[in-house]
């Protein structure tokens, strides 16, 4: 991933070529490299267990029916849940990874600080449409794991468990299934894992901002609110197996008891650089704040991301911030609370937007120079 920009776009940067593919050699040589593969990716990370799950599903191909049920799957959609696929699958292959798969998913939360209720994560598809030819011609695929890491290769396996190393700037001719999880599923639950960690921790954290409009509606008086005409992130050329970016914002300040506070607010149509949304969201309800500014961090959830982690490191910082009687800017606090194992594969920062006021309004450039934001103030008014 590019090191101005952590956004795990669609973007092709790369142009269709021959099939880069490099069979490993030997057995011994296959041990060492799944050696060196654990040693780099533990088996316990949302890395480890897509890489597995991946493998176990390549294995599973070699069953024809299997095989076509799958086929059929991933040409009638871009993925598909993979706990559903082996559940309702009339085939014995199947239905006997059905177990696995839900074993996987329980663990998937489990490495990203979700609850137990998150339900199935993982799912499957066809890594680029370029490949969809291919496939509907009989050709049996390559299944892989989403990179998270940013290396020039990545490892796919085949039907006989053979690991192959694929390169990442190079589309291969060959159909590859791509095991990844449902990003925006996961953002949605974790967000509110991370809500309910900060509120236990007397860090205040209401309804999303986002959410502001359905409150208004129960609300005798208005709200004073910030609102994001439009947003764009700047325009990365990202390997052609990175999937959408799934990108949140924590919004932070002092809140009306004068501690510090976060308030979170999901953005799930902003997945790809280069282009501009307007997507009029609520970014900042100010009756949440004492003072008239706030402060905004954009991060995304690169698939390894934990909100229990997260949360756990965020409280620890704010809890020791007092309210000196005036605005203090708490960007760099939050930067600071980012655990480190978070910048890897670049990191889940995104950009920051500093000393945003109740007035603010205009384009707004980020701290990082990596997108920027049209705001203007919105008065929400009761019903």
């Amino acid at each position: 991933m590019s090191t101005s920009m952590p956004l795990r776009t669609t973007l092709i940067g790369a142009v269709l070529a021959a099939t880069a593919l490099v069979p490993l050699q030997g057995t011994a040589l296959a041990a060492q490299d799944d050696a060196a593969r654990s040693a780099v990716v533990p088996a316990a990370s949302v890395a480890g267990i897509e890489d597995a799950t991946a493998r176990t599903l390549a294995t599973s191909l070699a069953d024809p029916a299997w095989n076509r049920q799958v086929r059929s799957a991933a040409l009638a959609a871009d993925s598909v849940d993979l706990r559903a696929l082996t559940s309702r699958s009339t085939t014995a292959r199947g239905k006997s990874l059905a177990a696995s798969i839900a074993t996987a998913d329980r663990r998937v939360a489990t490495a990203k600080g979700l609850g137990g209720d998150t339900g199935s994560l993982l799912r499957v598809g066809l890594a680029h449409p370029s490949m969809e030819a291919r496939l509907t011609g009989g050709e049996t695929p390559l299944v892989a794991a989403a990179p998270s890491d940013d290396t020039a290769t990545f490892t796919a396996y085949d039907s006989a468990g053979t690991a192959r190393e694929l390169a990442v700037d190079t589309i291969p001719e060959q159909p590859v299934y791509l095991v990844d999880i449902d990003g925006a599923k996961a953002v949605t639950a974790g967000l509110e894992v991370l809500r309910e960690a900060l509120a236990a921790k007397g860090l205040e954290v209401p309804a999303p901002a986002a959410e502001v409009n359905t409150l208004a509606s129960t609300a005798v008086a208005g709200i004073d609110t910030t609102l994001i005409n439009s947003v764009r992130i700047s325009d990365v050329q990202e390997p052609w197996i990175k999937g959408d970016a799934e990108i949140f914002t924590l919004v932070t300040g002092f809140g009306q008891d004068g501690k510090a506070r976060v308030d979170t607010v999901e953005m799930p149509y902003l997945n790809e650089g280069g282009t501009t949304y307007y997507p009029n969201q609520v970014l900042v309800n100010w009756s949440n704040y004492k003072y008239n500014m706030a402060d905004a961090v954009m991060m995304e959830d690169d698939g390894d991301t934990n909100y229990q982690a997260l949360a756990k490191s965020i409280a620890a910082i704010l809890l020791t911030i007092t309210d000196q009687g005036v605005y203090i800017p708490l960007v760099d606090a939050l930067m600071d609370a980012i655990p480190t194992s978070w910048w890897t594969d670049d990191p889940d920062y995104v950009d920051s937007w500093y000393t945003l006021a109740k007035t603010s309004s205009g384009t707004r450039n980020g701290a990082a120079a990596n997108g920027w934001m049209n705001v203007s103030p919105y008065y929400v008014s009761g019903l």
